[in-house]
C-alpha cells in the first residue's frame, strides 16, 4: 500500500488526481497540502508519506524538497511544462527529452520551471533512494475552464493568419491525472514529456477552439494588438511569450509512451470536450465566411481605434503621474 502527497492541488488536474488516487486500490492515503504552507507544517504533512507529487508553482520547489528530503518519501513526482524547451524557429518537431532547455528570455514561467528542474535534479542525486520523475506538460485542458497555460500559450491567435500559426498540442486533464497516478504507480525515474499523440496544426486548433470571429492581421499590427489586449484583460498572452504564439514547441511522447502510458483523447478531441458552446460554432462554414469578410475590416477598423484610445489614455496617464 501507497500513501501519497499531493501539493498544490488547487487546478483542475490536481483535484482529478486527487480523485484518480482516491480510486486506486494500492493507495491507502491521499493527502492534500498547499505548497506555500510553512516549512514545518509541510514536513508534518509529509511525515508517514511513501510518495510525493508536486503540481503548484516552480518557485515553490525548493521547500517541497526541504519537506520531502527530511521524511522517509520514496517517490518524488515534479510537473514541469514543455515551455521549458523555448519556442524558435529552429526547433525540431517534435521535441523530445534529450533537447537543451532554451526557455525565451524575459518569460518568467518557463524559467522558474527550468530552475525548478536544475534543483530536482541536484536533489537527486543527494537522494539515491528516492525514484524522481519529471513530467514536462503540455497545456491541460478540461470541460468548463481552462489553465492559464491553455488560455494564453496554447490558445491559437486570432489575430493572426493561419500559415503563421505554430503546430501545437492539447492534453486532456484526465488523461493528464492519469500520467501522474501512472508516475507513482510504476515509480517512474527520470523525465518524461507528458503529451497526447503527435500534434494539431495551428490553423485546425483555432478553428477547434475558437468561439468567435478572427480577424487576421499583418505580423507586426497582430503583436502590437495581442500586447494590449493582454494589458487591457482581453485575452492574448504577456509579450515575453509572444514566441510561444509564433514559434513550434510540440513534444514527442515516446519516452512516457514506454513505460506503459498512453492517452485516451486525441488533441482534437481534448479541445472539442473542452470549448465552450457558441453561436458562430453553430454555423455553416459558408455562412462563417460571409459574415467574416463582411466585419473584418469593421472589425480592425474597430480593434486599431481601441488600441490607439488604449495608448492615448495610458500617455495621459504618465502625464498626470509626472
Amino acid at each position: 500500500m501507497v500513501s501519497v502527497v499531493v501539493s498544490g492541488a488547487q487546478g483542475r488536474t490536481g483535484h482529478r488526481l486527487v480523485a484518480a488516487l482516491e480510486r486506486e486500490p494500492d493507495v491507502e492515503r491521499v493527502t492534500v497540502v498547499e505548497a506555500t504552507a510553512p516549512a514545518a507544517d509541510l514536513k508534518a504533512a509529509f511525515e508517514g508519506h511513501d510518495a510525493v507529487v508536486h503540481l503548484g508553482a516552480a518557485t515553490a520547489i525548493g521547500a517541497v524538497l526541504d519537506a520531502a528530503g527530511s521524511t522517509a518519501v520514496k517517490v518524488f513526482v515534479y510537473r514541469s511544462s514543455a515551455t521549458v524547451y523555448g519556442a524558435w524557429s529552429d526547433n525540431p518537431v517534435p521535441l523530445t527529452e534529450d533537447v537543451a532547455l532554451r526557455p525565451n528570455p524575459g518569460f518568467s514561467f518557463a524559467i522558474e520551471h527550468a530552475e525548478a528542474e536544475r534543483r530536482v535534479a541536484e536533489w537527486r542525486d543527494d537522494h539515491p533512494g528516492v525514484t524522481v520523475a519529471v513530467l514536462r506538460t503540455v497545456p491541460v485542458v478540461a470541460s468548463g475552464g481552462e489553465s492559464w497555460e491553455s488560455a494564453t500559450l496554447g490558445r491559437p491567435s486570432s489575430l493572426r493568419r493561419g500559415e503563421a500559426l505554430p503546430p501545437t498540442q492539447f492534453l486532456d486533464v484526465d488523461d493528464a491525472a492519469a500520467a501522474f497516478v501512472h508516475a507513482v504507480r510504476q515509480r517512474l525515474d527520470g523525465t518524461f514529456n507528458l503529451a497526447p499523440d503527435g500534434h494539431v496544426s495551428g490553423e485546425t486548433a483555432r478553428a477547434l477552439a475558437s468561439s468567435g470571429l478572427t480577424l487576421p492581421l499583418p505580423e507586426r499590427a497582430a503583436a502590437l494588438a495581442e500586447r494590449w489586449a493582454w494589458r487591457l484583460g482581453w485575452g492574448g498572452a504577456p509579450s515575453a511569450a509572444a514566441p510561444y504564439l509564433v514559434h513550434p514547441w510540440v513534444v514527442a511522447n515516446d519516452r512516457l509512451a514506454a513505460t506503459g502510458w498512453s492517452p485516451v483523447h486525441t488533441n482534437e478531441e481534448a479541445l472539442v470536450a473542452a470549448r465552450e458552446g457558441s453561436w458562430w460554432r453553430e454555423l455553416s462554414p459558408k455562412r462563417r465566411q460571409e459574415l467574416a469578410l463582411g466585419t473584418v475590416g469593421v472589425g480592425t477598423v474597430g480593434l486599431t481605434v481601441a488600441i490607439v484610445a488604449a495608448v492615448r489614455a495610458a500617455r495621459r496617464r504618465a502625464a498626470a503621474r509626472v
